[in-house]
């Protein structure tokens, strides 16, 4: 059953830490209702979107910053150069860095990327990454150390990762990030946890992860979030989003 209580909302505190609002979300390519989706992203308030399955193809610039656009963000990084995921971010933000990087091509799969990014909020300087794992669990294994090996790489004290892991928490590359890092929906679960399909949800593929010196307030799908209907949750794409609320200590 989802969790009720209240999800923080974002600030920043006295000392410089922020309390930001994380949103990663499968958007399908915008093949579904973006209305809809506009309507999910805006009322889940992110200072950070991390989308998989961005627009890859003709205009896909103009369509991811139009879905941008009607939730109140911006593009960050990602998209096309990045084989999908995408990083969108609201004006809170102040963008350090941006990196766009391309994963060993799997024979007879889809291309695969990481849309990577550093930014502070106040005092607080964060590390993202937005990835998109692939449907074999050997893709998956070699993509999610090199996506580990990435995060290491960008140099930060403090880091997230979101992402459509495409297995359940029970999956080899899966436990490998809740090893590693936090699993933000065990470290505090709020909301419902199962994300696909959206029309009727039986398992947990999508996740955020923090590293461990990130507080996790709240970690889950925004089911009765104000603002956020069942129809546009089911109408928006075919994966439920997962909204994390994260307290960063200042750097």
């Amino acid at each position: 059953m989802p969790t009720t209580s209240p999800l923080p909302n974002s600030r920043t505190e006295p000392d410089g830490s922020a309390v930001i609002r994380v949103l990663s979300y499968n958007v399908r390519s915008l093949r579904d209702d973006t209305d809809a989706l506009a309507r999910v992203i805006t009322a889940c308030a992110p200072d950070l979107v991390l989308v998989q399955e961005a627009p890859l193809f003709f205009r896909w610039r103009k369509k991811l910053a139009r879905l941008a656009a009607a939730s109140g963000q911006v593009i960050l990084t990602g998209g096309g150069t990045a084989a999908g995921p995408a990083v969108l971010c609201s004006l809170r933000a102040t963008v350090e860095r941006t990196e766009d990087v391309l994963l060993p091509l799997t024979p007879g799969q889809f291309r695969r990327g990481l849309a990577t990014a550093e930014v502070r909020f106040a005092g607080a300087r964060l590390g993202v990454v937005s990835c998109h794992l692939g449907l074999t669990a050997a893709e998956r294994r070699e993509h999610g150390g090199l996506l580990l090996d990435r995060l290491a790489g960008l140099g930060v004290e403090h880091a997230i990762v979101g992402g459509d892991i495409n297995e359940r928490p029970d999956g080899a590359t899966f436990g490998r990030l809740a090893a590693a890092l936090q699993d933000c929906r065990t470290a505090a679960p709020w909301g419902a946890e199962h994300t696909f399909p959206a029309t009727g949800p039986d398992r947990r593929i999508d996740g955020i992860f923090a590293t461990k010196a990130v507080e996790v307030l709240g970690c889950g799908v925004p089911v009765g979030l104000q603002g956020v209907t069942e129809a546009d949750l089911r109408a928006a794409t075919d994966h439920l989003p997962v909204l994390a609320a994260l307290h960063v200590p200042a750097t």
